[in-house]
């Protein structure tokens, strides 16, 4: 049992853990592609997941027409495109620019927003976030001083749910029904504010980030030195003092885990009709993206998943089906539920397995928490929260049972298929 083992701390999850910065933010994007084992990759912000029809399908025609065919979904609702053809950068600009996913090109890095993706569509929560999405991306594109963000630097826009809020964004604005409160890194202190200002919190609150930040390399709050991490949340409202804006403190603490939509129709809502779908390892071929795209518009979450909108009415049942044929998760009991990997082998030079396949390979009956699988120790997309952690070593495979920033275990499985898929459907069905 991984849980009766002793705890320790978790082992950082990907450069971006670090506490101080050698070298410049090399973050891949848009406009700076990066250079993969399998070509080159892009990674194209989606400020709360949110597309088109119009904007998937350039998508669409851009991983197929310069990449590998497929689009590989993020842990903050973003595409990439994976291997991208030598030269491509212009035509691919071009595509995106076009589709209006370009809005400014300095700007396109630091587009890194999650929003509760069900926000508005089934009743739930106690805000729609939408407002606040169109607002604080015309902020962030308005802002000379925002370019300086990296290109990790995360905003999370909960509607009160707690679903992002738990995914431990740099800032967080949280829907409290009439009002709003803000949250800066983890702490459990939040400021209240009018909900109108909530974008403009953001911005201000980035810039003191930033001021705070100077000179020590950080790139996201919790990289930065004690002093000064203690320091910005009342720095922040000082500011927003300045800037008229009044905040109260007051205690919210951030939930623990991070849950995604059911997959299914989306219950309840004035709305038309929306569809939850799971996405396996986040990863979509051309057919199942137009599936989707042609669908309605497409909300992409945190999760590594979708939500259609704007399905017919009476069309969702259908809709499920086509989609569960075509490989998709549209109900409850998918063995493919909970299960994530990085991109691993071929992809990544630094893997040291195809994890993707293993984690194929493993699927069984779906287990009570989630898994995680990783071709290093930098867990590049790991999840939050509570989940089964698979590392690929020289030995073989670590498992962990994850909670927050512990684990317990690890134990070490040797490469043997039947005993590592043995090894995951136990720890995933214990829990502990």
């Amino acid at each position: 049992m991984l849980a009766a083992m002793s705890a320790s701390p978790l082992t950082p999850r990907s450069p971006g853990d670090a506490r101080a910065r050698s070298s410049d933010d090399a973050c891949p994007g848009a406009l700076r592609l990066h250079r993969a084992d399998d070509g080159a990759l892009a990674r194209i912000r989606i400020p709360g997941g949110v597309l088109t029809p119009r904007q998937a399908w350039a998508l669409g025609k851009a991983a197929g027409r310069l990449g590998d065919g497929e689009l590989h979904l993020t842990s903050r609702g973003n595409v990439q495109l994976r291997g991208l053809t030598p030269g491509c950068g212009a035509e691919l600009a071009g595509l995106l620019d076009a589709a209006a996913l370009l809005p400014s090109e300095r700007h396109e890095r630091v587009r890194n927003v999650v929003a509760s993706p069900l926000s508005g569509l089934d009743g739930g929560g106690a805000a729609d976030v939408g407002p606040w999405l169109a607002e604080l991306d015309r902020l962030l594109c308005g802002s000379d001083r925002a370019t300086r963000l990296s290109g990790r630097f995360l905003f999370a826009l909960d509607d009160g749910r707690g679903d992002v809020d738990a995914l431990g964004a740099d800032l967080t604005l949280i829907g409290l029904g009439a009002g709003a409160a803000l949250r800066v890194g983890s702490a459990d202190t939040v400021f209240r504010l009018p909900a109108a200002e909530g974008p403009r919190a953001l911005l201000a609150a980035a810039g003191a980030f930033l001021d705070a930040a100077d000179g020590t390399g950080a790139w996201r709050v919790a990289d930065l030195p004690d002093d000064a991490k203690a320091a910005l949340p009342d720095e922040v409202v000082r500011r927003l003092g300045q800037a008229g804006v009044t905040t109260s403190p007051g205690r919210h603490p951030r939930p623990l885990e991070a849950r995604s939509p059911e997959p299914g129709p989306v219950p309840g809502g004035p709305r038309a009709t929306a569809l939850s779908v799971g996405v396996p390892l986040g990863r979509l071929d051309l057919t199942q993206w137009q599936l989707l795209s042609g669908a309605g518009g497409m909300r992409l979450t945190p999760w590594r998943g979708v939500v259609v909108t704007g399905v017919a009415p009476g069309a969702a049942d259908a809709l499920a089906g086509t989609l569960a044929e075509a490989g998709l998760i549209t109900g409850p009991g998918s063995p493919w539920a909970g299960v994530g990997a990085c991109i691993g082998r071929p992809g990544c030079a630094k893997s040291l397995a195809d994890v993707r396949a293993q984690a194929g390979a493993a699927v069984g009956p779906p287990g009570r928490l989630p898994v995680y699988w990783s071709g290093c120790a930098r867990r590049c997309g790991h999840p939050r929260g509570e989940w089964i952690d698979v590392v690929a070593t020289p030995d073989g495979h670590r498992i962990s049972h994850v909670r927050g920033d512990r684990a317990d275990g690890p134990v070490t499985v040797r490469d043997d298929p039947a005993a590592l898929a043995a090894a995951v459907a136990s720890a995933r069905g214990s829990g502990g």
